[in-house]
């Protein structure tokens, strides 16, 4: 079985779109942004430009030609290869199946809390359970609009999760708040040493 090159969820996530159809890294850039799929992976025109280039150099992407509208520079269109579609194939399965600790640092700040005192831990959280309130409402509209639109739930199951686990964040905060504000956590505001 040959290696399969190691893909960053950047270029996953240009690999996918590819799958879609050939097209040019700064139309990529734009329909990962109208997507909201710069929420789930870190993009810049200069990055994705990047990646393209190293897909294309393994063997994952080619391009099939250049185009160019009025004065803007030559823009080259790329296509998926036999070869990108089995890596694409393979990483999404990978990531789905394999759980990663991705070290996420909101658990250490909660695991350090205590070197705050309550009151401001509690106005932290609740601050920290609007934005995700804010967050919720957005994914809620987004979830409307893709509903709207008719577009089949398995291309938006990651909008889904992420609605899922951040209402379940939440929730736990909240609960948490609750448990801190009643005292049924208790809270030395001394420092042990």
């Amino acid at each position: 079985m040959p290696h399969t090159p190691s893909l960053t969820p950047l270029a996953v996530a240009a690999l996918a779109l590819l799958a879609e159809g050939p097209t040019h890294p700064y139309e990529m850039y734009q329909t990962l942004v109208l997507r909201s799929e710069d929420r789930l992976v870190k993009v810049r025109p200069g990055s994705l430009y990047h990646t393209v280039d190293r897909l294309a150099r393994q063997g994952l992407v080619r391009a099939t030609g250049t185009e160019r509208e009025g004065n803007r520079p030559e823009r080259t269109t790329y296509e998926i290869t036999e070869e990108g579609t089995l890596a694409l194939g393979e990483r999404v399965a990978d990531i789905i199946a394999t759980p990663v600790n991705e070290f996420p640092e909101f658990p250490l700040g909660l695991g350090e809390a205590h070197n705050l005192p309550l009151g401001t831990v509690i106005e932290l959280l609740r601050k920290r359970v609007g934005l995700m309130r804010a967050d919720i409402t957005l994914l809620d509209d987004g979830i409307d609009r893709v509903q709207a639109k008719g577009l089949p739930e398995k291309y938006w199951l990651d909008v889904r999760y992420l609605r899922t686990t951040a209402e379940a964040e939440a929730a736990a905060l909240e609960a948490l708040i609750d448990d801190l504000a009643s005292g049924a956590i208790s809270w030395d505001e001394e420092k042990k040493h």
